[in-house]
């Protein structure tokens, strides 16, 4: 499973992107505006900092509107991806970048039949929000899984990008129904490397070579 972070703070991605454990990166309107800073700016040292998949995604609501704003972003560096909302519209503008080569993450979605759509419209993922849909007293793994199973029957290409990743339950979920891609906070990430037994063991190790009187180097 390749591990996205969803952020635009670059320290923080640069950071992490150091542990050489970040496959790559998404971004949206809301987090472009929480950086307060120009979007083609941001997307810019993102893409410099990580060499993988970068989604920006369009603000327009038409198809042709979506097709310029793409074209704009598609040009900032050659791994940036262009995200689309799962609309039509979306789905118009998805199928032209497909026919052009460029990369697209088709967002917001919630339903396999959606899923269905964006893979016959030649997306290069598909991002469905499982904490969102979980929020509305629906199982998020189950759009997951239904999704695998409709891509699998048909040899669909288009990528399960598992997004609204609230906690590393999720994450492990997600990796067991098969979903090819999770997009997580940077805390989420942090979490992922934690376990008290993990603590505990290191500690007890520590304090038995510290005992020996040794030195490694």
């Amino acid at each position: 499973m390749q591990i996205f972070l969803d952020s635009t703070d670059t320290k923080v991605i640069a950071e992490l992107a150091a542990t050489g454990l970040v496959d790559g990166v998404t971004t949206n309107p809301t987090l472009i505006a929480k950086a307060g800073r120009p979007m083609l700016e941001v997307i810019a040292e993102i893409c410099d900092l990580v060499p993988g998949p970068v989604s920006a995604e369009v603000a327009a609501t038409t198809a042709d509107a979506m097709i310029a704003e793409g074209g704009k972003l598609a040009q900032i560096a050659p791994n940036v991806v262009i995200k689309l909302p799962l609309t039509r519209d979306g789905l118009i503008a998805c199928s032209h970048f497909a026919n052009e080569g460029v990369k697209t993450n088709v967002t917001l979605c919630f339903s396999p039949t959606q899923a269905l759509l964006a893979a016959k419209a030649g997306a290069t993922y598909v991002s469905p929000f499982i904490g969102r849909l979980d929020d509305y007293g629906f199982d998020g793994m189950d759009l997951i899984r239904d999704i695998r199973t409709i891509y699998d029957n048909y040899g669909y290409e288009t990528e399960i990008l598992a997004a609204s990743v609230r906690n590393t339950v999720h994450v492990k979920e997600a990796a067991i129904v098969g979903a090819d891609v999770v997009t997580i906070p940077p805390a989420v990430l942090a979490d992922m490397f934690k376990h008290p037994l993990t603590d505990k063991g290191l500690e007890q190790f520590l304090k038995d070579w510290a005992g020996t009187g040794q030195s490694i180097l």
